[in-house]
């Protein structure tokens, strides 16, 4: 029983559900399909990281730690139950914050209590920065927590001290190396401990060059061997007000992180489609919805109803996976970068204008890899000139993010911008419709994507060109 949980002995134990193939987070291609919703209700935390500064909120900026307001455990439990009601392909329900939500233990377990009792076949999930994990390992699996994420900023105490300023644990403030020391025995603990309960473990790091990027492939190595099944390896946001904004710092170029997940990616799987979500995110992942979770007027959650919809997603799923592995490789051919843009359900279905974010892809052949997700808007800094970057700006910073690619793919695009993207040497093209099936044929007709054959948007002689 973890220190301050009451003591029931009549509680029952809840079946743990782990289905990744329904978890965003956890299966690359669930996410375009199935959708996840984090409810706020652990506001505080208990280290403090030199790229965080949870205080600070804007409406217009998505990150962790960010929040519009703060719900009690029965506000949470309303909201997720009214949210099913207009967002039925809701399947994981999970609390990250905006502090640590084992930093708030009463708040979080009666949160998952009240949702494993009253909608028991969504899957709970729990993010945290595993300091108090081994404590609450009993709690996890009572209340039916099948996906746990732990933050692994380093394995080494020495750059671990880099990191984080502040740890404070029963009652006691720790700082530098001893800080990081008793950080990273507690996280590696509190893996261990839950993987042997079967409970499925995700690692995130944080990828902050010139302190952790060339110590990530250890990270990878140690959370694999205490029990982890994914790495997930973030770029650096600097929020506004952090140590690390005050010293200068800047976030990791697409290079250099697409260099530290391929050494990763070597030894466990990967994830690359994160998107680094606020802590009270609701929609699939890229398309958040920031609804007020209110129900629709004489609409009333049907699980039944669900249910159906559910299955035709899975449905569509399993034969999106199917056609992936039927695909084989069509001889040697020179592999094409692809930056799409999509708000979800597999589809090329955004205007370059409207972006906000690419899902970037390596193709060859009939082969497919999502090789991350690069966001292009700058993050609000909070000041006055919030937002208020020229389009010659924004479009700048889209042409040099993209610069290692060879095609832009997306719903529309205005003649403006695609010779800009022309000169730089990159291909828009301008189409509806599946991803996959667009990649595809992005592929087969490559040679006039590789050479300067192919002009801008419709000049292509290819079957992808703008209609």
């Amino acid at each position: 029983m973890g220190p301050g949980m009451r003591n029931n002995t009549e509680e029952k134990v809840v079946l743990v559900v782990t289905n990744t193939s329904r978890h965003p987070c956890y299966d690359e291609m669930a996410h375009h399909y199935f959708a996840r919703m984090h409810v706020a209700v652990a506001p505080k935390c208990n280290i403090n990281c030199n790229y965080c500064n949870i205080k600070y909120d804007c409406v217009s900026e998505s990150r962790p730690g960010v929040v519009s307001k703060v719900l009690s455990p029965h506000e949470a439990y309303n909201k997720v139950r009214s949210t099913l009601v207009s967002l039925p392909q809701l399947t994981v329900v999970g609390i990250a914050g905006p502090g640590d939500p084992l930093a708030n233990p009463q708040e979080t377990f009666e949160t998952f209590r009240l949702l494993s009792e009253g909608m028991p076949d969504l899957q709970l999930c729990l993010s945290t920065n595993g300091l108090k994990l081994p404590d609450y390992t009993d709690e996890i699996v009572r209340y039916g927590i099948g996906h746990v994420t732990v933050t692994v900023n380093a394995v080494d105490p020495h750059i671990g001290a880099e990191v984080y300023r502040a740890v404070f644990f029963r009652g006691k403030a720790y700082r530098g190396l001893a800080a990081a020391e008793l950080l990273l025995q507690n996280q590696l603990e509190g893996i261990r401990r839950i993987a042997e309960r079967g409970v499925k473990v995700k690692v995130n790091s944080v990828l902050i060059p010139g302190v952790n990027d060339s110590h990530l492939l250890d990270v990878t190595e140690t959370v694999k061997d205490a029990g982890a099944f994914s790495h997930n390896i973030m770029p650096l946001i600097l929020s506004p007000g952090s140590l690390y904004e005050a010293q200068g710092r800047t976030e990791p170029a697409p290079s250099l992180a697409l260099q530290v997940q391929a050494r990763s990616e070597a030894v466990m799987p990967v994830m690359r489609h994160c998107r680094q979500c606020r802590a009270d995110a609701v929609g699939l992942l890229g398309d958040d919805l920031g609804w007020k979770g209110e129900a629709l007027p004489g609409r009333e959650y049907d699980p039944a109803v669900r249910e159906e919809v559910l299955l035709q997603l899975d449905q569509t799923v399993a034969e999106r996976r199917q056609r992936e592995n039927d695909k084989r490789a069509e001889g040697e051919r020179d592999a094409l970068r692809i930056a799409v843009t999509t708000r979800g359900g597999g589809q090329v279905n955004v205007h370059f204008g409207h972006a906000r974010e690419f899902l970037v892809y390596e193709v060859s052949g009939q082969e497919q890899k999502l090789l991350g997700v690069r966001r292009i808007q700058a993050y609000c800094n909070g000041k006055a000139d919030c937002g208020d970057a020229s389009k010659e700006d924004i479009l700048e910073e889209t042409i040099t993010l993209l610069q290692d690619c060879h095609i832009v793919l997306c719903a529309a695009i205005g003649p403006g911008p695609a010779e800009r993207l022309a000169r730089a040497g990159l291909t828009a093209l301008a189409r509806k419709g599946e991803i996959g099936k667009l990649l595809e044929q992005c592929a087969k007709y490559n040679r006039y994507f590789t050479s300067a054959a192919c002009s801008p948007v419709g000049a292509c002689p290819s079957p992808v060109q703008q209609r």
